[in-house]
């Protein structure tokens, strides 16, 4: 394979990863302002709670 098909190669491969990489962000994009607008009073919930110091302490009898 001469240089030349092979930089046509490599270029077409970083212009399909970049659109693609353009199109994932475009999308994200639409579906975030979907879910603000659809969800205007919803507080997202905590994938976890953590324990708060005072009950941690509490909890070790640090008082």
């Amino acid at each position: 394979m001469p240089w030349g098909q092979i930089g046509a190669v490599l270029a077409v491969l970083v212009i399909v990863f970049i659109a693609g990489n353009l199109w994932f962000h475009f999308v994200e994009a639409i579906l975030n302002q979907l879910k603000k607008w659809l969800f205007k009073n919803k507080k997202p919930t905590a994938w976890h709670t953590l324990p708060s110091e005072e009950r941690e302490a509490k909890e070790d009898g640090r008082s």
